[in-house]
C-alpha cells in the first residue's frame, strides 16, 4: 500500500493508493488545514491510525526545494526530512519532490477528461513541456523529453521578479514595490494576489477580511469577479489572468516549450471562465517576435486539482 500526500501553504492531503491491473487506484484520502497541525509526522499518524494495511512505500510533494531528500517550506513553517519521516513510517525510503514537480508525474497518469485544452496548437508530444500552478503560491516546472520520456524537473521560478510588459503593470510594478522588499512573480500569482490587484485598482474599496485576512478575501473577489456584480473584482481577474498567461509566456519561451502548457494549481480551476475568454492565451502568444511560435504550443488546464498527490503516489509505485 502507498502513502502519498501533497502539502501546501493552505492544505495538506493525504492518500492511500493500491495498484490494481496497472493503474493507481486510491482507497481512502483526507484533507488537512496545514496551519493546525505542527508538522508531516503529525497528520501522518493521524492519518494512519487504526489502518489495517501495511505501508510499503511513500512519497510526498512539497510547496519548497528538495535538498537532500529534505524540504524547508516555503509558505508555511514545516520542515520535512526523509530520514526522519521514513523512521517515523517504519520505511527504508520515503521520496520528496517539490509539489510542482509531483503535479508533473501526476499529469502523465491523468484521464482524458481530466484536462481541459483551451489552445489546441500544433500537438509535439516528444517536446518539452511546462507545468505552472497558482496556488497557495506560484510554481513552475518543466517536463524535459529524454527521449523516452518525460522527465519533470522543479524549479523556483516563482519566486524571481515580477516582469511587466504593459503601462498598467508597470503601475502594478511601483504599487507593489512601494509595500514590499521584492516584488516577485508568487506576489501576484498566488491566493493573497487578488486583494493586492484589487487593492491596486481601487484602493477605496474593500471586502470582507481586506484588512484581517479573515476570512480569505479571494474567494470572494473571485464570485463577485466572475458574476460580475463587482466591477473592480471583475477587472482584478481580468488583470491577474493575463499576468499568468504572460508569466506563462515566459516560462514557455526559456523552456522552448513545444510540448504543451499545462496550467494546473487550485486557482485555474476556480477561475476556469476567465482562462477560457483568450485572455490567458493572447497573453502567452504576446511576446517580441516569437508570437507565432507561441501560437503553436498547446495549452491546457488540469480540471482534477489533485494531480500532485496523483504525482506523489506515482513517485513512490515506480520508486522515482
Amino acid at each position: 500500500m502507498i502513502l502519498a500526500g501533497d502539502l501546501g501553504g493552505t492544505k495538506s492531503n493525504l492518500g492511500l493508493f493500491d495498484v490494481q491491473k496497472g493503474k493507481l487506484v486510491r482507497v481512502a484520502d483526507k484533507r488537512y488545514a496545514t496551519s493546525d497541525h505542527s508538522g508531516l509526522e503529525e497528520i501522518a499518524s493521524d492519518f494512519l491510525n487504526g489502518a489495517s494495511t501495511k505501508i510499503t512505500a511513500a512519497s510526498f510533494g512539497i510547496a519548497g526545494p528538495v535538498v537532500d531528500n529534505r524540504v524547508q517550506a516555503t509558505n508555511f513553517p514545516w520542515v520535512v526530512d526523509g530520514s526522519s519521516l521514513a523512521k517515523h513510517l517504519h520505511l527504508d525510503r520515503v521520496h520528496l519532490v517539490n509539489d510542482v514537480e509531483a503535479a508533473a508525474y501526476g499529469i502523465g497518469v491523468l484521464e482524458p477528461s481530466e484536462l481541459e485544452t483551451i489552445h489546441a496548437g500544433v500537438a509535439a508530444p516528444k517536446s518539452t513541456r511546462i507545468v505552472i500552478a497558482a496556488g497557495t503560491g506560484l510554481g513552475e516546472g518543466v517536463l524535459f523529453w529524454d527521449g523516452q520520456r518525460h522527465f519533470p524537473m522543479a524549479t523556483e521560478a516563482g519566486h524571481a521578479d515580477f516582469a511587466p510588459n504593459t503601462a498598467q503593470q508597470a503601475d502594478l510594478w511601483k504599487f507593489l514595490k512601494a509595500r514590499h522588499e521584492f516584488v516577485s512573480t508568487e506576489i501576484i500569482l498566488s491566493g493573497g494576489g487578488f486583494q493586492r490587484v484589487h487593492e491596486f485598482l481601487n484602493p477605496s474599496l474593500k471586502h470582507p477580511g481586506f484588512d484581517t485576512g479573515i476570512p480569505d478575501p479571494a474567494p470572494e473577489i473571485t464570485r463577485m469577479g466572475l458574476s460580475g456584480e463587482c466591477p473592480t473584482c471583475a477587472a482584478t481577474l481580468d488583470l491577474w489572468v493575463e499576468i499568468y498567461g504572460s508569466e506563462a509566456g515566459n516560462l514557455a519561451l526559456r523552456t522552448v516549450a513545444r510540448g504543451g502548457i499545462y496550467v494546473a494549481g487550485g486557482i485555474a480551476v476556480k477561475v476556469l471562465p476567465r482562462i477560457r475568454s483568450g485572455k490567458f492565451t493572447a497573453a502567452v502568444k504576446h511576446k517580441e517576435k516569437l508570437e507565432s511560435f507561441l501560437s503553436e504550443i498547446p495549452i491546457h488546464v488540469v480540471l482534477n486539482e489533485e494531480c500532485p498527490l496523483l504525482g506523489a503516489a506515482f513517485v513512490a509505485w515506480q520508486k522515482i
